[in-house]
């Protein structure tokens, strides 16, 4: 499976396990929550997930800024960061998109579980 199905295929899932999570727990809990709901629901159908993985952050010449924390990093591929908040602002893509960019990866998705309805937005660098 070429990267790029890979990645596609993955966000499908991860937005499924997402649903579910949301339908089961609603909104109104703390991000942390989230974090582990998710995690736990994405581990046991069988993805290597990491939380709080550390990225680096490189200047354009390759000196280390410092770390980012993904909320979870899934498959090695792919960055996900949880909001529980009224919606996703542009703030929140900027911020994600920049640490992508620093850290050299290309795939990201924004979850958010504190509205009533779930949101999630795919991003690409």
């Amino acid at each position: 499976m070429r990267n790029e199905q890979k990645v596609l295929s993955l966000c499908d899932q991860i937005r499924e396990t997402a649903f579910s999570l949301h339908t089961w727990l609603r909104h109104g809990h703390l991000e942390k929550v989230y974090e582990q709901g998710l995690a736990h629901r994405l581990r046991k159908v069988g993805l290597k997930v990491e939380q709080q993985k550390a990225l680096q952050v490189r200047d354009e010449d390759g000196t280390i800024l410092g770390d980012y924390f993904a909320d979870l990093f899934i498959e090695d591929i792919l960055i996900v960061e949880l909001k529980a908040c009224k919606a996703i602002a542009n703030e929140h893509v900027a911020q994600v998109l920049g640490y992508c960019r620093a850290a050299n990866q290309r795939d990201a998705l924004i979850i958010n579980f504190g509205a009533s309805r779930l949101q999630i937005k795919k991003l690409l660098l």
